[in-house]
């Protein structure tokens, strides 16, 4: 889904920055994929909305023949689809201690 054109806001409660980043996991039943979004946040939150996103991931029953890959940290990009947002593994890395 593209971006829309209005501001999109972090979701920690009381921050009132943009979100610069999805904190997000990709979802399968095996025919579809799609990012399940666990949060956007700012710079400053993001830590914060990571690890709250590992613990959700792993709290989340599956039906048969769903998957549900570890939360990844993706780039916000106006205008782009899921599909096209840029992965940050290495901050990924950096914020799983």
């Amino acid at each position: 889904m593209p971006m829309p054109s209005y501001p999109i806001y972090c979701y920690t409660k009381g921050c009132k920055n943009l979100a610069a980043y999805k904190v997000a996991g990709r979802w399968s039943d095996g025919l579809r994929s799609e990012l399940k979004t666990y949060g956007l946040c700012c710079p400053d939150c993001l830590r914060e909305c990571y690890q709250k996103a590992l613990l959700k991931q792993s709290a989340c029953q599956l039906g048969s023949g769903e998957t549900l890959e570890r939360p990844g940290i993706y780039h916000l990009e106006r205008g782009q689809r899921d599909q096209k947002l840029q992965r940050l593994e290495d901050l990924e890395k950096e914020l799983a201690v």
